[in-house]
């Protein structure tokens, strides 16, 4: 029963990953700096834990290049899978080792968003090198956190409100 519930709320959060940006889309100015598809990953290694995380970080952004073209696929949506995957494993990681305490949720989202911003930025390093092109480390801090600025702020207000409410509904221990 668990494995099955696993596997819907995981095809949820992808859906919701695949959706999202359609919904952000409509505030051109900073839709992409809104980070749509880190949230429901973000909420999915809560939920579902580490390996369930990590699965649904790496599918959204793929499958959401090959369905719609967007992000593109090489090299944006392969190294924003490798960003995602980490931010789903390292904050169900975490958190399933936490106090559970509004504390803990925060130290697990802030911990994974860092731990997915260097993925992203080692990912687009190599990525990039191999395609012969350069990645500067200004590019890092502009697409890490300069350009994501918006969406960091939302994440740590709306993730950890969303997480204590579904333990509160008992979703989530």
């Amino acid at each position: 029963m668990n494995k099955t519930r696993d596997m819907t709320l995981s095809a949820m959060f992808i859906a919701l990953g695949l959706i999202m940006p359609f919904i952000t889309g409509q505030i051109p100015a900073i839709s992409s700096q809104l980070c749509p598809m880190h949230f429901p990953v973000l909420l999915a290694g809560f939920v579902l834990g580490g390996k369930y995380g990590l699965l649904v970080g790496i599918i959204t952004p793929l499958l959401r290049s090959v369905m719609f073209g967007m992000p593109t696929f090489m090299p944006t949506a392969v190294c924003m899978a490798f960003e995602l995957a980490t931010y789903g494993f390292v904050s169900g990681m975490l958190y399933e080792k936490s106090s559970k305490n509004l504390w803990g949720i925060y130290r697990s989202l802030i911990v994974a968003m860092l731990a997915g911003r260097l993925v992203w930025g080692l990912a687009s390093l190599i990525i990039y090198g191999m395609m012969g092109n350069s990645f500067a480390m200004a590019m890092f801090i502009s697409g890490a956190f300069v350009n994501a600025a918006a969406g960091i702020v939302l994440q740590l207000i709306i993730i950890p409100m969303l997480v204590s409410y579904l333990k509160k509904a008992k979703v989530i221990k």
